[in-house]
């Protein structure tokens, strides 16, 4: 299928970007449910998500606070036990976990990922994360990599799952400058086929060449939908180059009210009330160079985590969300300024939108 003929693609596939952690997903004082991290509220969302019609939900993992005035991230539930009490709980939608990579042995990984499997009946995925935040792996002691280190390991740790995944039980031997496996060995072995999808979301050129090769969804997180489009493209590209396809899943977080003006106007509260101190820290978590950190910078990372604002009446935001599908990308994953009202009100709203749009 080239990827240019969006008649014969699949429908657009929409997911929540869970709030997991606390004060998510804006850098800013300005949030309406500061508790929407408990796991009674991610329960809700879920139920909510499912019988709204939504695809997926997915986690944002961390093992310690990022700071600032709000403790941004300062609590977070950890998404392998989190996703499995969520599945126990659904019937439907896909639950995926979020695993750095530097924490977990892979074979670990393997083994809940396939029991996870079956308590879903196949409805679980996994979120490889390579590793970015130096003070999360300082307190574990844990090494950080140099950047393109990272990645090979994170290929190692991804060829380990899916050797134990699908290779004849006792037969999987593995050995890299990361990891050792001999006669390995995971029963039950999952029920999706030919295993559960994985994901990753680097955007440098190692990163993709890692998710043409190995994975099968690519997360990105665009500034414009130019910006999808490219992203799109070249992924697709490199993995057309290994007789592969990737589906590509793009960030954003909608903002829809009868007037476009109250919507833009609340993106604008978020703004005028980011917590500058947590922000820079993200920053230097992330490694950014100060002297690029400047105030645009700050406003589309205060705002969404740097999630593409999405920003109008309700149709607005349908037509945004339709462009992404048309410039080639195959999922929406979405986070909220109130994550249950704003699920059940995205069902109502948008997306009845979006099947007469045939992009659902």
């Amino acid at each position: 299928m080239s990827e240019l003929n969006y008649h014969a693609r699949e429908r657009l596939q929409i997911g929540i970007f869970m709030p997991s952690v606390s004060h998510s997903p804006n850098i800013s004082h300005y949030k309406s449910d500061p508790d929407d991290w408990t796991f009674a509220t991610n329960k809700k969302i879920a139920l909510a998500a499912e019988a709204a019609g939504f695809d997926f939900l997915f986690p944002i993992s961390r093992w310690r606070t990022i700071g600032g005035a709000i403790d941004f991230h300062g609590k977070s539930l950890e998404t392998m036990t989190w996703a499995a009490a969520l599945l126990a709980c659904t019937q439907r939608i896909q639950i995926f976990s979020t695993v750095h990579v530097p924490v977990f042995n892979p074979v670990v990984a393997a083994k809940m990922g396939a029991t996870l499997d079956h308590v879903s009946n196949g409805r679980w995925g996994i979120n490889i994360v390579s590793g970015w935040n130096r003070k999360e792996f300082d307190m574990m002691g844990i090494e950080m990599l140099e950047h393109e280190n990272r990645y090979r390991r994170s290929e190692d740790f991804i060829k380990v799952l899916k050797g134990l995944w699908t290779e004849p039980l006792g037969t999987f031997n593995f050995k890299s400058e990361y990891y050792t496996v001999r006669d390995g060995y995971c029963a039950p072995q999952p029920i999706a086929d030919p295993h559960p999808p994985i994901v990753n979301a680097g955007t440098s050129s190692d990163a993709r060449d890692m998710v043409a090769r190995i994975c099968d969804w690519a997360f990105i997180c665009p500034m414009s939908f130019d910006d999808a489009e490219e992203l799109a493209r070249d992924f697709k590209a490199r993995a057309a180059r290994h007789g592969r396809h990737v589906r590509i899943v793009s960030m954003a977080q909608p903002i829809w009210a009868a007037q476009a003006a109250d919507a833009h106007a609340e993106r604008d509260r978020v703004v005028a009330e980011m917590d500058k101190e947590a922000l820079r820290h993200w920053a230097a978590g992330a490694n950014m160079e100060s002297e690029s950190f400047n105030q645009q910078t700050l406003e589309t990372f205060c705002y969404g985590s740097g999630a593409m604002p999405l920003l109008g009446t309700a149709n607005d935001v349908a037509e945004q969300i339709a462009e992404f599908y048309h410039r080639g990308v195959d999922g929406v994953l979405m986070s909220y300024m109130d994550f249950v009202k704003d699920t059940v009100r995205f069902g109502e709203d948008i997306i009845p939108l979006l099947k007469r749009m045939n992009v659902l």
